[in-house]
């Protein structure tokens, strides 16, 4: 099971984006990759679709995969990142699982 999910505020830890933060739009599971919001970013060119013979391109940036060892989970509360254990925790309320961060016991 993936520590990482989809919505999850991540800091990277190590490589040329360190010390960058963003939200996690989508977790490649299969290839333990992550993308995250405004990190990892490259260019791509598109040619038009309008002609087949035209030679213009459009650069585009978007974001790249991470590999997963290289994030770790920011907990916003305590202002510092956790590569850590998570725990669940039983709301009496709604019967639902919620994922803390053990260190701390804030919601992630």
């Amino acid at each position: 099971m993936q520590r990482i999910r989809k919505g999850d505020k991540v800091v990277v830890i190590t490589g040329k984006n360190k010390g960058g933060s963003g939200i996690v739009l989508k977790v490649l599971t299969k290839q333990n990759k992550a993308i995250v919001e405004g990190i990892n970013k490259v260019t791509v060119h598109k040619k038009e679709q309008v002609n087949k013979r035209s030679k213009q391109t459009n650069p585009t940036t978007k974001e790249a995969p991470l590999p997963l060892n290289k994030l770790a989970l920011f907990d916003q509360k305590a202002k510092q990142q956790t590569i850590g254990k998570i725990k669940y925790q039983i709301d009496p309320k709604t019967k639902q699982k919620t994922r803390v961060f053990k260190k701390t016991n804030n919601a992630i």
